[in-house]
């Protein structure tokens, strides 16, 4: 499973809007809904804070990791946003979040997320990636970076 699996650059946010937790995954969640991959955003923003008052996925180092299960999703789905100017999620470091990888998965998927999320968890490990990527100026270049990453990754293994 490559993250460009998962994550379409049309899903991909550079200068964010938003400026709080729950505008913020609004905002990705539009996206995902302007591309087709579910119907009712609404529903799945109440999963997801739900999610969210179980403890910040606010990780630290300017990383956000949202996650949640739906109905609505049909395959492992994924928004990628980009907030120059950072957006407050509650972080566990307390620090605003640049980098808000919004990632969905069907309800009866079995720890299809779960790789999802640890592929994610290694490609933002490393700050000369993550500043790339918080310098990227539209979103086929943060593709570009995804890949470019994978490949690294693939040639190694």
């Amino acid at each position: 499973m490559k993250i460009t699996d998962f994550l379409d650059k049309n899903c991909v946010i550079v200068g964010m809007k938003s400026r709080t937790k729950e505008d913020a995954i609004k905002e990705l969640l539009i996206k995902l809904k302007e591309n087709g991959y579910m119907k009712n955003e609404k529903e799945i923003l109440e999963t997801v804070m739900e999610r969210e008052k179980l403890g910040s996925t606010g990780i630290g180092q300017g990383i956000a990791v949202p996650h949640a299960k739906s109905d609505q999703i049909e395959n492992l789905v994924s928004a990628l946003g980009i907030s120059k100017t950072g957006v407050d999620f509650d972080s566990l470091d307390g620090e605003p979040v640049n980098i808000i990888f919004l990632v969905l998965a069907p309800t009866k998927s079995v720890g299809l997320h779960l790789k999802a999320l640890a592929k994610i968890a290694r490609l933002l490990k490393d700050r000369v990636f993550r500043n790339a990527l918080k310098d990227a100026k539209n979103p086929e270049e943060v593709i570009d970076l995804i890949k470019e990453d994978e490949k690294k990754i693939n040639n190694i293994g």
